[in-house]
């Protein structure tokens, strides 16, 4: 459960930032939102290739179990 909630997530982080990194966006703030975007887009690659993550291991912290 851990690795979707993880996943809900990241995809929010991501379609948020881009609305308010994205000069088309009515939502645009300023494009220094695209930093984010990159950042959560290099720890999803880093936990790809280290099999680390660690908003999985605040989740599990938070109380949610890998049991569905």
């Amino acid at each position: 459960m851990t690795w979707q909630l993880t996943r809900v997530i990241a995809g929010t982080f991501i379609l948020i930032s881009l609305a308010l990194g994205s000069s088309a966006s009515p939502w645009f703030q300023s494009a220094y939102w695209l930093w984010f975007t990159a950042f959560v887009g290099v720890n999803l690659l880093q936990s790809g290739v280290t099999r680390w993550c660690l908003m999985e291991r605040l989740l599990r912290k938070a109380g949610f179990t890998a049991e569905a």
